[in-house]
């Protein structure tokens, strides 16, 4: 059982004193030690304060700097971006549906027209924006359609961004593009990229069975089989599958 001392109480006995003063004497050490250990980091912070004051000004530099960009140039520059890139924007999406003049078009939401932005002056005169990026992949995907597959590299590269959608269309169309070039180990390694960023049965069975095609013509006939096996295994109700099924005999055949 624990004993507890009454206020007022003296120490009788010689045990009883020697006790006393050896908690006087440990107290008096744990005292001494915090004020020694305040009195270094007192010298330290007196010792170093220019430096401690020019970090916490450079961090303040810092926060105060990114608020005034994004407030007075960052959101008025994306405002004014999502204004400007309407006519090129509407000359694109006319041209992915048209059935005629589709070149024409795609030229104009590249080049702009009646003074107005095209897609290659938005995607440089507000990179760093939202709508400068997208630019990019507009770009990119109207350079693949009217056949130029070295500027829609160019532009499909600087598209940046993790949209389950948008980012591995980009993937995927850098990769139709090095096929345009002949150049197939390219084209694989973008197919690939274009798989891993997300799973949906949209883009996800498209470049499974595009990779797995380019697989098999460059002799991978393990790797293409993998390929076209996960498409009539995990989207056995998209249109890839029935082809998928005709390329795995062809790539087990050549195992």
């Amino acid at each position: 059982m624990a004993t507890y001392k009454k206020r007022g109480f003296k120490p009788k006995t010689k045990a009883e004193k020697e006790i006393e003063l050896e908690e006087g004497s440990t107290t008096a050490e744990v005292f001494k030690s915090l004020d020694e250990g305040a009195s270094k980091t007192e010298a330290w912070v007196e010792k170093n304060q220019k430096f401690i004051f020019g970090v916490v000004a450079a961090v303040a530099v810092a926060v105060l700097g990114y608020i005034l960009y994004q407030k007075f140039i960052f959101e008025p520059k994306q405002a004014e971006a999502a204004n400007e890139v309407y006519q090129a924007t509407s000359y694109f999406e006319k041209a992915l549906n048209a059935t005629t003049e589709k070149d024409s078009l795609f030229n104009l939401a590249l080049n702009g027209n009646a003074g107005k932005y095209g897609l290659l002056d938005i995607a440089d005169k507000y990179s760093g924006t939202p709508t400068g990026n997208v630019a990019n992949y507009q770009a990119g995907m109207a350079y693949l359609n009217i056949n130029k597959y070295q500027e829609a590299i160019k532009y499909l590269d600087q598209f940046s961004g993790d949209d389950m959608l948008l980012a591995p269309l980009a993937k995927g169309a850098i990769g139709d593009a090095f096929i345009q070039l002949n150049q197939p180990e390219e084209a694989y390694k973008y197919y690939k990229e274009a798989i891993a960023i997300s799973t949906n049965d949209l883009t996800t069975p498209r470049f499974l069975l595009k990779a797995g095609v380019t697989a098999l013509n460059l002799g991978k006939a393990s790797e293409a089989y993998d390929f076209f096996v996960r498409i009539t295994e995990e989207f056995k109700d998209t249109p890839e599958a029935t082809q998928a099924e005709t390329y795995k005999g062809q790539a087990e055949a050549m195992k």
